[in-house]
Protein backbone atom coordinates (compact mmCIF):
# COMPACT_ATOMS: atom_id res chain seq x y z
CA UNK A 1 0.00 0.00 0.00
CA UNK A 2 1.53 3.24 -1.34
CA UNK A 3 1.83 6.21 1.85
CA UNK A 4 -0.28 8.52 -0.09
CA UNK A 5 -3.33 6.16 0.63
CA UNK A 6 -2.36 4.87 3.90
CA UNK A 7 -2.63 8.66 4.82
CA UNK A 8 -5.72 9.22 3.03
CA UNK A 9 -7.13 5.37 5.38
CA UNK A 10 -5.85 7.12 8.66
CA UNK A 11 -7.63 10.79 7.86
CA UNK A 12 -10.85 8.83 7.23
CA UNK A 13 -10.07 6.86 10.31
CA UNK A 14 -9.88 10.12 11.77
CA UNK A 15 -13.42 11.65 10.60
CA UNK A 16 -15.30 8.19 11.13
CA UNK A 17 -14.06 8.63 15.59
CA UNK A 18 -16.99 11.27 15.57
CA UNK A 19 -19.98 9.90 16.02
CA UNK A 20 -23.43 11.48 17.89
CA UNK A 21 -22.03 10.15 21.34
CA UNK A 22 -18.93 11.71 20.83
CA UNK A 23 -19.43 14.81 18.51
CA UNK A 24 -16.30 16.58 19.97
CA UNK A 25 -13.17 14.99 20.95
CA UNK A 26 -9.10 15.64 21.77
CA UNK A 27 -6.16 14.38 20.31
CA UNK A 28 -5.46 12.35 22.79
CA UNK A 29 -8.92 9.99 22.40
CA UNK A 30 -8.36 10.15 18.84
CA UNK A 31 -5.20 9.09 19.20
CA UNK A 32 -6.33 6.30 21.43
CA UNK A 33 -9.44 5.34 19.43
CA UNK A 34 -7.36 4.36 15.80
CA UNK A 35 -4.23 2.95 17.56
CA UNK A 36 -1.89 5.75 15.84
CA UNK A 37 0.71 8.24 17.71
CA UNK A 38 -0.05 11.80 18.91
CA UNK A 39 2.25 13.40 16.19
CA UNK A 40 0.75 11.33 13.43
CA UNK A 41 -2.54 12.18 14.89
CA UNK A 42 -1.85 15.82 14.89
CA UNK A 43 -0.26 16.14 11.19
CA UNK A 44 -3.97 14.62 10.23
CA UNK A 45 -5.54 16.93 12.25
CA UNK A 46 -4.36 19.91 11.08
CA UNK A 47 -4.74 18.96 7.30
CA UNK A 48 -8.15 18.01 7.98
CA UNK A 49 -8.71 21.34 9.68
CA UNK A 50 -7.01 23.67 6.99
CA UNK A 51 -9.39 21.80 4.56
CA UNK A 52 -12.55 22.42 6.72
CA UNK A 53 -12.90 18.86 7.06
CA UNK A 54 -12.49 19.33 11.28
CA UNK A 55 -12.66 22.47 13.30
CA UNK A 56 -10.87 22.93 16.49
CA UNK A 57 -12.94 24.97 19.78
CA UNK A 58 -10.18 27.22 20.64
CA UNK A 59 -11.19 27.57 24.10
CA UNK A 60 -11.43 24.08 25.09
CA UNK A 61 -9.19 22.25 22.20
CA UNK A 62 -12.04 19.70 21.42
CA UNK A 63 -11.71 19.01 18.09
CA UNK A 64 -15.28 18.63 16.04
CA UNK A 65 -16.59 17.82 12.32
CA UNK A 66 -16.04 20.95 10.13
CA UNK A 67 -18.17 23.00 7.41
CA UNK A 68 -17.10 20.95 4.29
CA UNK A 69 -18.08 17.81 6.07
CA UNK A 70 -22.00 19.44 6.70
CA UNK A 71 -21.44 20.35 2.58
CA UNK A 72 -20.91 16.91 1.43
CA UNK A 73 -23.54 15.50 3.44
CA UNK A 74 -25.53 18.22 2.20
CA UNK A 75 -24.92 17.62 -1.63
CA UNK A 76 -25.88 13.61 -0.85
CA UNK A 77 -28.66 14.23 1.00
CA UNK A 78 -30.23 15.81 -2.70
CA UNK A 79 -29.00 12.84 -4.35
CA UNK A 80 -30.29 10.16 -2.04
CA UNK A 81 -33.87 9.31 -1.82
CA UNK A 82 -34.35 11.36 1.59
CA UNK A 83 -37.59 13.44 -0.70
CA UNK A 84 -38.86 9.72 -1.47
CA UNK A 85 -39.34 7.97 1.98
CA UNK A 86 -40.09 11.60 3.62
CA UNK A 87 -42.67 12.19 1.30
CA UNK A 88 -45.50 10.08 2.99
CA UNK A 89 -44.91 11.17 6.38
CA UNK A 90 -45.47 14.92 5.14
CA UNK A 91 -48.76 14.01 3.72
CA UNK A 92 -49.98 12.16 6.53
CA UNK A 93 -49.31 15.52 8.63
CA UNK A 94 -50.98 17.45 5.68
CA UNK A 95 -53.78 15.05 6.32
CA UNK A 96 -54.10 15.44 9.41
CA UNK A 97 -53.61 19.91 9.89
CA UNK A 98 -54.12 20.45 6.95
CA UNK A 99 -51.27 22.58 6.75
CA UNK A 100 -48.81 23.11 4.56
CA UNK A 101 -45.76 20.30 5.25
CA UNK A 102 -41.95 21.09 4.16
CA UNK A 103 -38.81 19.44 4.08
CA UNK A 104 -36.36 21.06 3.78
CA UNK A 105 -32.40 21.21 3.42
CA UNK A 106 -29.71 23.54 4.77
CA UNK A 107 -27.60 25.30 1.92
CA UNK A 108 -25.10 27.63 3.28
CA UNK A 109 -26.80 30.05 5.06
CA UNK A 110 -30.14 29.57 3.49
CA UNK A 111 -32.85 26.76 3.97
CA UNK A 112 -33.72 24.85 0.11
CA UNK A 113 -37.12 23.24 -0.04
CA UNK A 114 -37.24 20.26 -1.30
CA UNK A 115 -40.70 18.94 -0.96
CA UNK A 116 -44.03 20.20 -0.31
CA UNK A 117 -47.52 18.93 0.55
CA UNK A 118 -50.05 21.40 0.53
CA UNK A 119 -52.98 21.94 2.74
CA UNK A 120 -56.96 21.43 2.17
CA UNK A 121 -56.88 24.85 3.75
CA UNK A 122 -58.71 27.65 1.57
CA UNK A 123 -56.36 30.32 2.75
CA UNK A 124 -52.60 28.62 2.48
CA UNK A 125 -48.98 29.93 1.41
CA UNK A 126 -47.91 29.56 -1.75
CA UNK A 127 -44.64 27.51 -0.81
CA UNK A 128 -43.09 25.48 -3.17
CA UNK A 129 -40.12 23.31 -4.00
CA UNK A 130 -37.08 24.89 -5.14
CA UNK A 131 -37.86 28.37 -2.74
CA UNK A 132 -35.26 28.88 -0.48
CA UNK A 133 -35.28 31.02 2.19
CA UNK A 134 -32.56 32.35 5.48
CA UNK A 135 -31.64 29.78 7.61
CA UNK A 136 -31.95 31.65 11.07
CA UNK A 137 -35.56 33.44 10.56
CA UNK A 138 -37.26 30.24 9.79
CA UNK A 139 -38.53 27.60 11.89
CA UNK A 140 -37.20 24.93 9.35
CA UNK A 141 -33.96 26.68 9.39
CA UNK A 142 -33.54 27.15 13.15
CA UNK A 143 -34.51 23.87 13.73
CA UNK A 144 -31.26 22.69 11.91
CA UNK A 145 -28.91 25.49 13.02
CA UNK A 146 -29.69 24.82 17.17
CA UNK A 147 -28.24 21.45 16.78
CA UNK A 148 -24.82 22.79 14.74
CA UNK A 149 -21.77 23.42 16.43
CA UNK A 150 -22.09 27.64 17.54
CA UNK A 151 -18.76 28.10 15.46
CA UNK A 152 -20.70 27.07 12.26
CA UNK A 153 -24.15 29.28 13.10
CA UNK A 154 -21.64 31.98 13.91
CA UNK A 155 -20.07 31.80 10.34
CA UNK A 156 -23.80 31.94 8.94
CA UNK A 157 -24.89 34.69 11.05
CA UNK A 158 -21.85 36.51 10.13
CA UNK A 159 -23.43 36.34 6.72
CA UNK A 160 -25.89 38.77 7.74
CA UNK A 161 -29.30 39.09 9.42
CA UNK A 162 -31.41 41.47 7.81
CA UNK A 163 -34.37 43.12 9.65
CA UNK A 164 -37.82 41.23 7.64
CA UNK A 165 -40.71 41.95 10.30
CA UNK A 166 -40.59 43.45 13.94
CA UNK A 167 -40.17 40.23 15.46
CA UNK A 168 -37.29 39.22 13.23
CA UNK A 169 -34.22 38.07 15.36
CA UNK A 170 -31.98 40.57 14.93
CA UNK A 171 -28.69 39.60 16.89
CA UNK A 172 -26.11 36.71 17.18
CA UNK A 173 -26.76 36.78 21.14
CA UNK A 174 -30.78 36.52 20.69
CA UNK A 175 -30.40 33.48 18.29
CA UNK A 176 -27.98 31.77 20.73
CA UNK A 177 -30.45 32.56 23.38
CA UNK A 178 -33.42 30.78 21.29
CA UNK A 179 -31.27 28.07 20.31
CA UNK A 180 -31.16 27.17 24.11
CA UNK A 181 -35.04 26.82 24.01
CA UNK A 182 -35.15 25.15 21.06
CA UNK A 183 -32.86 22.01 22.10
CA UNK A 184 -34.71 22.04 25.39
CA UNK A 185 -38.03 21.58 23.53
CA UNK A 186 -36.42 19.56 20.28
CA UNK A 187 -38.03 21.87 17.88
CA UNK A 188 -38.14 25.10 17.13
CA UNK A 189 -40.93 28.16 16.40
CA UNK A 190 -41.11 30.99 14.16
CA UNK A 191 -43.64 33.45 14.97
CA UNK A 192 -43.94 36.11 12.18
CA UNK A 193 -40.05 36.06 11.82
CA UNK A 194 -39.29 36.20 8.35
CA UNK A 195 -43.15 37.30 6.81
CA UNK A 196 -45.99 39.31 8.69
CA UNK A 197 -48.50 36.59 9.18
CA UNK A 198 -47.18 33.52 8.89
CA UNK A 199 -45.68 30.98 11.74
CA UNK A 200 -44.33 27.94 11.24
CA UNK A 201 -43.35 25.01 13.58
CA UNK A 202 -40.03 22.33 12.44
CA UNK A 203 -37.83 19.41 13.80
CA UNK A 204 -34.50 18.44 12.66
CA UNK A 205 -33.70 14.95 10.89
CA UNK A 206 -31.22 13.38 13.09
CA UNK A 207 -28.47 14.40 15.55
CA UNK A 208 -26.61 17.17 13.69
CA UNK A 209 -28.78 18.10 11.14
CA UNK A 210 -28.95 19.53 7.57
CA UNK A 211 -32.31 18.45 7.08
CA UNK A 212 -35.65 19.33 8.73
CA UNK A 213 -39.43 19.22 8.48
CA UNK A 214 -42.00 21.73 9.04
CA UNK A 215 -45.88 22.95 9.15
CA UNK A 216 -46.40 26.71 8.31
CA UNK A 217 -49.54 28.27 7.78
CA UNK A 218 -51.44 31.73 8.98
CA UNK A 219 -50.39 32.92 12.03
CA UNK A 220 -54.37 33.35 13.31
CA UNK A 221 -54.85 29.79 12.35
CA UNK A 222 -50.97 28.34 13.40
CA UNK A 223 -51.26 29.82 17.05
CA UNK A 224 -48.52 29.45 19.50
CA UNK A 225 -50.87 27.52 21.36
CA UNK A 226 -51.71 25.29 18.38
CA UNK A 227 -47.88 24.77 17.19
CA UNK A 228 -46.76 23.21 21.45
CA UNK A 229 -49.33 21.05 20.92
CA UNK A 230 -48.18 19.68 17.60
CA UNK A 231 -44.56 19.85 18.49
CA UNK A 232 -44.41 16.02 20.17
CA UNK A 233 -46.22 14.46 16.79
CA UNK A 234 -43.61 16.70 14.49
CA UNK A 235 -40.39 15.03 16.51
CA UNK A 236 -42.26 11.90 16.33
CA UNK A 237 -42.55 12.10 12.45
CA UNK A 238 -38.72 13.15 12.06
CA UNK A 239 -37.85 10.07 14.21
CA UNK A 240 -40.00 7.54 12.16
CA UNK A 241 -38.22 9.55 8.93
CA UNK A 242 -34.63 9.19 10.27
CA UNK A 243 -35.40 5.51 11.20
CA UNK A 244 -36.84 4.94 7.76
CA UNK A 245 -33.47 6.39 5.95
CA UNK A 246 -31.13 4.27 8.15
CA UNK A 247 -33.27 1.63 6.81
CA UNK A 248 -32.32 2.56 3.35
CA UNK A 249 -28.62 3.03 4.51
CA UNK A 250 -28.15 6.68 4.10
CA UNK A 251 -27.95 8.03 7.13
CA UNK A 252 -25.32 6.10 10.07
Amino acid sequence: MSESIRAVERALDVLQCFTSQTPELTMSQISERIGINKSTVHRLLLTLERNRFVERDLSTGLYRPGLRLLQIASLAMQQNNLRQIASPFLQSLCNEYRENVNLALLDGADVIYVDVAEGSQRVKLAAAPGQRLPAFSTASGKAILAFLPEEHVRHILERGMPHYTATTVSSSEQFFEDAVRIRERGFAISEQEFEEGINAIAAPICDQPIASISIAGPAYRLTRERMLEMGPRLLATARDIVQEVEKAGNIK
